[in-house]
């Protein structure tokens, strides 16, 4: 293992999110994979770039954004707004978030393919006149994630046209059965447009990937599957599928995405600049610490890691490295491939179910974020397998790991110090010694299972210390140390060992538990710990603080509300999807108003803080809402409004979420209050034969107060 005297110098990414939606628990669980691995590495003294960005371009979001009434700039930007909440909540140190539609991106992905074009030993770029799916009723070239069909080599059916999602082929989109387009559902027509090749087939890609694929960087399982597609296969229909095919990586505009050097109207297909996204976001964090690039990049020390998930392999273990390999760049030490996340032992999320984990919700019931990053540690491991998220398990491993075991051993101990020896350590008894000795001897055991990435391994190896430190503590008692005269050498002792104990347990969890980690050194009166300084011994003494509580329990509730279904709403849709109105929403559209009319309307985003129930009513909630006011003091106002929306909506599912409220509605006084406002919600004009109200929720990252336009 390096040690600090050598320090690494490591460019770490995760995935690139698709900015078309906010993040799923998906991708909380690879960031929050990556961010302990990349603590981890900072704590053994090494310099860490950990950077990522968002997934821009693409027909998807050109389309998204049309939808949306906005250009896809504004639209990207939107999605970019409402990363934050996400990475601040569970604690993901990225130390650059960048968009590949920045300049890096746009300037790095035209060389890179100037330098494929022009590869002294013969050019891996070469056009050819192709056959492509055209959608005649949007009058545009398909997308190939926008053409749909039966898998050529599994016969899956609705597979997209560049990849199967069952088998994991790569295909084109030609080559599905009966294709038909998402966009319209008609069949599409074949049409012919010259488009750009990179020659994976070329002898020296093969011989390239292969060597790079299974010389022992990729996890085995990962390397086997890869194998597959380097080798003549006979399918079940009697065709054969040959070895690595040549890679489309043009698209015909309309596009949103980078154009083509020397190529008008044709764009650079979005998994050839995507991946390039990485060294763009590198490079724009460079550019602000005011450092050079190229010369970052030349280092031969540097090492370059990708953390993904296993729908995305083909293109990083192929694809992207040939790409920079044939570019004259540095390729990649490994790429940590993880399993899918699933919920309630195996059970695909669906938020129609209850079975989705969604994060903001999560955050909005005041959940502690290191509980989840604590239960995903608990499962992870360096192999390519799914996890599953089970309630329960979640419930019981934290309350009896972090909360029974870890977090117990300083409140045993600390209280006695403070009260008795005001915050003193003591010196430490012999058999505690003993025991202190066993915990820091296990510091190289669990760094290397930091960095082999066996997260499991290292939160059990670290879990069974907490239980000999909590053995010691029961065999030795020192709550009846301190009813004994004569025994206060001896209680300061014990408890000097479990301060200690506990202060090399949270150097172990630290990159697990980064802000209890902080909380501790507070309480502690120390220096961030790391794994460079976790066998220097407190001296005795020294002095602690005052002990506050560090985490709660886990309760039940909290899970109930958590996985709860939303009510109705996916019912009422599926019924209202039925149904042809010959009105939308089953009433005429209102009178023309003007621009002027609409100005008079002021909406605003408000927070639901607190949500109840009205005794007396069926219909009503008593919502308080934080509009972004203040009174004349400066102190922040809340305000009442009643909503007819309790048949659809639980009071605490509200609680924590945005709303959009009419703010200059007069205030109307009702049998159960004044009501100062009204929160928008959509619903039928036939409640009975299309039951269910809508509550408007603005995107995340909108704020209190912000005025809808």
């Amino acid at each position: 293992m390096n040690t600090p005297s050598t320090p690494r110098q490591l460019f770490v990414t995760t995935a690139l999110p698709y900015a078309n939606g906010n993040f799923h628990v998906g991708h909380i669980m690879e960031y929050i994979q990556a961010d302990i691995w990349v603590r981890y590495q900072k704590m053994m003294g090494h310099a860490v770039d950990f950077v990522c960005a968002d997934d821009t371009h693409g027909a998807p979001i050109m389309i998204a954004a049309e939808k949306a009434g906005l250009t896809p700039q504004q639209f990207v930007a939107n999605i970019a707004a409402g990363r934050k909440p996400y990475l601040d909540g569970f604690h993901i140190g990225f130390d650059n978030w960048h968009s590949t539609d920045g300049p890096e991106n746009h300037e790095l992905a035209r060389q890179i393919y100037r330098d494929l074009r022009d590869n002294p030993e013969g050019s891996l770029i070469e056009t050819r006149t192709i056959l492509q799916f055209f959608d005649p009723e949007k009058n545009m070239f398909l997308p190939d994630r926008f053409i749909k069909g039966e898998c050529p080599k599994c016969h899956s059916k609705d597979q997209y046209g560049d990849n199967c999602e069952n088998c994991g082929a790569v295909y084109a989109p030609t080559d599905l059965i009966n294709p038909y387009s998402a966009l319209s559902g008609v069949r599409p027509e074949l049409k012919s447009s010259e488009h750009f090749f990179f020659k994976l087939s070329d002898p020296r890609c093969v011989a390239f990937l292969e060597n790079w694929t299974q010389d022992g960087k990729l996890q085995p399982e990962v390397a086997n599957k890869i194998k597959e597609w380097f080798t003549v296969r006979h399918n079940p229909d009697g065709s054969t599928s040959e070895g690595l095919g040549d890679w489309d990586i043009s698209r015909d505009a309309p596009y949103f995405g980078i154009e083509i050097p020397e190529a008008p109207g044709k764009y650079f297909y979005v998994w050839l600049d995507a991946p390039i996204g990485y060294l763009a976001s590198l490079k724009n964090l460079l550019g602000q610490r005011g450092l050079n690039y190229d010369t970052y990049m030349a280092n031969p020390e540097l090492e370059q890691y990708h953390f993904i998930g296993k729908d995305i392999v083909t293109f990083h273990t192929l694809f992207w490295p040939a790409t920079l390999h044939f570019s004259g760049r540095k390729t990649p030490d490994n790429i940590f491939v993880h399993g899918f996340l699933t919920v309630n032992n195996g059970e695909k999320m669906s938020k129609s179910r209850g079975t989705g984990l969604d994060p903001l919700k999560y955050l909005s019931l005041g959940m502690n974020p290191e509980w989840l990053r604590y239960y995903l540690a608990a499962k992870l491991s360096a192999r390519n397998e799914d996890i599953d998220f089970n309630a329960e398990d979640f419930m019981l491993r934290v309350n009896s790991d972090l909360i029974g075991k870890y977090i117990n051993i300083a409140s045993r101990a600390a209280g006695f110090l403070s009260k008795r020896f005001a915050g003193q350590l003591g010196l430490v008894p012999e058999d505690g010694a003993a025991l202190l000795h066993q915990l820091r001897s296990a510091h190289s055991s669990i760094a290397q299972l930091y960095e082999a990435r066996e997260f499991a391994k290292a939160m059990r190896e670290t879990m069974l210390l907490a239980d000999r430190v909590n053995a010691y503590v029961d065999a030795n008692k020192p709550w009846e140390l301190a009813k004994q005269a004569g025994q206060e050498a001896r209680l300061q002792g014990v408890c000097t060992v479990c301060i200690k104990a506990f202060r090399v347990l949270t150097c172990y969890l630290k990159p697990v538990l980064p802000e209890l980690a902080r909380q501790v050194e507070g309480f502690l009166k120390i220096a961030p710990l790391s794994f460079t300084n976790v066998s220097k011994p407190l001296p005795a003494g020294h002095i602690i603080g005052t002990y506050q509580h560090l985490m709660q329990r886990v309760e039940t509730s909290q899970l109930e509300v958590l996985f709860e279904p939303p009510a109705l709403m996916e019912q009422a849709s599926a019924a209202i999807v039925n149904v042809a109105d010959s009105k939308p929403g089953g009433e005429d559209i209102a009178p023309t108003i003007s621009i002027d009319d609409f100005a008079k309307i002021d909406l605003r985003i408000a927070k639901i803080v607190h949500c109840e129930a009205v005794a007396g009513s069926t219909k009503l909630l008593r919502l308080t809402l934080d509009v972004g006011e203040t009174d004349s003091a400066g102190a922040a106002t809340t305000r009442l409004v009643f909503s007819g929306i309790a048949s659809a909506c639980k009071p605490e599912q509200l609680i924590g979420k945005l709303t959009v409220l009419v703010a200059n509605l007069a205030p109307r006084k009702m049998k159960f209050g004044v009501s100062e406002g009204m929160v928008l919600a959509a619903s039928h004009a036939d409640e009975k034969a299309h039951p269910g109200i809508y509550l408007l929720e603005p995107f995340a990252g909108a704020r209190p107060g912000l005025r809808v336009h």
